[in-house]
């Protein structure tokens, strides 16, 4: 006799998932409000992407510190009255094996990397709030450069993704 309820789960198996991650040598992106509560849109569709091209744990751990570095900072900072639109680029070369994402907003014109980095000999006590985070997406990526055009910051990272 049974003893106690009984759960039961099924499946039903449709073959394997493929996802809208971009393949090598394919350029998509992703738009969405500049705000904190999507980082983890933003992260999905980059984790996504890294996953499905054969990305490095450790590159893919170093991206995503990058990615929500930017992407929090343009939420913060780039709408100072409001709130607008963030465009995330996300290019794959199968050549050289490199991913490089664009983060791209029409908020107030900020070239982050003009900012003197932090002296990180001193303790956290001594040194003054802020400029940390872009100065560990600096030391982590391969090339972080900025541009603004056409009433837009772009900020680009570069990493090998092996």
């Amino acid at each position: 006799p049974q003893f106690d309820d009984l759960t039961m789960l099924t499946f039903i198996y449709l073959g394997p998932v493929t996802s809208a991650a971009p393949s090598l040598d394919e350029c998509v992106n992703l738009t969405v409000r500049a705000e904190t509560a999507n980082l983890e849109k933003v992260q999905t569709f980059i984790d996504l992407a890294l996953e499905d091209n054969g990305c490095s744990m450790k590159a893919q751990t170093q991206i995503g510190v990058a990615v929500e570095e930017i992407f929090v900072n343009i939420a913060h900072y780039a709408y100072p009255s409001g709130s607008g639109e963030a465009v995330i680029y996300i290019d794959m070369d199968e050549s050289s094996k490199t991913v490089k994402i664009t983060f791209e907003d029409e908020g107030i014109p900020y070239d982050p990397l003009k900012n003197k980095d932090p002296d990180i000999t001193l303790s956290a006590d001594a040194r003054p709030i802020g400029g940390l985070g872009i100065f560990m997406v600096k030391k982590s990526m391969d090339e972080v450069s900025y541009e603004y055009s056409d009433g837009k910051n772009r900020l680009t990272i570069k990493k090998s993704i092996i």
